[in-house]
């Protein structure tokens, strides 16, 4: 009676009931669900290291639903790195009833031809392969009536229509958010991304996995400044199984192993450098609150600058620098009483004894004309457009910020600003036939979703003219070979 009783218990039920144990344990569902050591899978005992990893940390944050689980995963090449999306996406959504979720990655192409056909590899490899459908486009329940509720959706990211993120919710079940190579996704849509971790009493699991191919943005800020929000990780491809070794090898003797291809394509670490990016990250870490005594540049000339606010959402920025030191005096939000800050920027040249004061002329001429109004004809518009004296340069933009970059390289010290570090490393380099550096507008910038670089704009004021201690500028000489010769780190 019992042996007959047991000889006909629903195989299906007995599945359910196996995988539903799994709700918070996703390694246990991966290692359970495919056939490893067999077929497709002869080669592969289960997951690597990093992913089992990774596959533990999310199982214990289900744990309590106070925050969402965020992880962030910096890689080399030829990792894994797919296959633990697909696993991720065919967990949640064979342990959680209506789980909803959206995958996105860098471009389209990655998502059409790397990231879902990894998925439709590991679904038609899943013990339970027969409970999702997976198009082209996303993978749904087959269950009646649940095909709209219980799914996860291949959305290519779209800064002007983000809705497929804004609307990410599902209160009281599961959410699932998915970035794949990340490190190129814009970081609008990170922003937007974050209304879905508001849902209370909700499994919200977030994570963003890719090459660090880029020194700013939102997925390096994961291992920054947002450090205490996500669990990170950055696998080098050397310590992984399924990776090419011969050929790291190569790009090892190649490059170098401390080279930025290296960094970024074997050992998941952030490059010094992006492939556009005119400072690099490295300069500017070497300056960040280096400490330099102010009494070992008394020799130097003080250079007051101000780079007003361009729009509503700027800052108005002075600052001052003597010698391989530069420190932000005043931030101020965007203030169009001309009179109001020339006498502030009179005030402070008087406290300072600053030798020059450099204003840029883009919304600075008011200043300029309300200082004259306090005799102090001596102040110096800075056009930023105005021809170089630097041959290898479009502009005066470009100069100032050739003559920083340098000064960083030879030991200038900035103070320990969150902002005026990202100002610096932010600006981009525009390609040019003949070679000459141009640096992107701050209007580009903004497209870019990059703020206006005011501070480190203050900070290249100072570069704009040689001064000489307490004798003014020579910006205005003719002689070009004299201009040539003038150091900026003297001055």
């Amino acid at each position: 009676m019992h042996q007959g009783n047991a000889q006909r218990i629903d195989p299906e039920l007995e599945l359910i009931e196996d995988i539903a144990g799994f709700s918070k344990n996703p390694l246990g569902y991966v290692l359970y669900a495919f056939p490893w050591g067999s077929g497709e899978l002869k080669n592969h005992q289960g997951p690597d290291s990093w992913q089992i990893d990774v596959l533990n940390d999310i199982g214990a944050g289900l744990i309590s639903l106070q925050q969402a689980i965020q992880i962030a995963t910096a890689s080399g090449h030829d990792i894994g790195k797919s296959a633990l999306v697909a696993w991720l996406i065919l967990w949640a959504m064979s342990t959680r009833e209506d789980t909803r979720g959206v995958v996105t990655a860098n471009t389209e192409s990655q998502l059409r031809t790397k990231t879902w056909p990894e998925l439709a590899k590991w679904h038609r490899l899943a013990i339970n392969r027969h409970w999702f459908t997976v198009t082209a486009t996303a993978i749904f329940s087959v269950a009646k009536d649940h095909e709209k509720t219980w799914r996860t959706d291949a959305v290519p990211w779209s800064e002007t229509n983000t809705e497929a993120f804004a609307g990410l919710h599902n209160e009281g079940k599961r959410v699932l958010l998915l970035f794949d190579e990340a490190s190129s996704i814009p970081d609008v849509i990170w922003e937007v991304a974050e209304g879905a971790m508001l849902d209370s009493e909700t499994e919200i699991i977030w994570g963003a996995f890719g090459n660090p191919t880029r020194n700013t943005g939102r997925f390096k800020e994961c291992f920054g400044r947002f450090r205490h929000r996500w669990i990170t990780r950055q696998i080098d491809s050397r310590s992984c199984m399924i990776a090419n070794k011969a050929k790291i090898q190569e790009w090892i003797d190649d490059y170098g192993v401390d080279s930025d291809f290296v960094k970024v394509r074997v050992r998941g670490m952030f490059p010094s450098l992006s492939v556009k990016q005119f400072i690099s990250l490295e300069d500017v870490d070497k300056a960040f609150g280096k400490s330099i005594r102010p009494e070992q540049y008394m020799f130097a000339p003080k250079i007051l600058t101000c780079d007003p606010a361009w729009e509503g959402d700027d800052e108005l920025v002075i600052g001052l620098r003597q010698g391989l030191v530069f420190k932000i005096l005043r931030t101020i939000a965007k203030n169009d009483n001309d009179i109001t800050i020339a006498t502030l920027l009179a005030n402070l040249e008087d406290e300072q004894g600053a030798d020059a004061v450099f204003i840029d002329a883009g919304y600075g001429t008011g200043i300029v004309s309300a200082g004259k109004v306090l005799k102090r004809n001596h102040w110096r518009l800075v056009w930023f457009a105005e021809k170089s004296t630097d041959n290898g340069c479009i502009n005066k933009r470009a100069e100032m910020w050739k003559l920083m970059r340098d000064w960083l390289k030879e030991g200038g010290a900035i103070p320990e600003d969150n902002v005026l570090h990202d100002d610096l490393i932010g600006p981009e380099t525009v390609p040019r036939l003949d070679g000459k550096i141009q640096i992107e507008s701050k209007k580009d910038m903004k497209k870019r979703r990059v703020p206006s670089p005011n501070r480190a704009d203050a900070l290249a004021l100072s570069f704009a003219y040689p001064v000489d201690k307490k004798a003014g500028t020579r910006g205005q000489q003719k002689n070009i070979t004299e201009a040539a010769e003038w150091s900026p780190f003297d001055a």
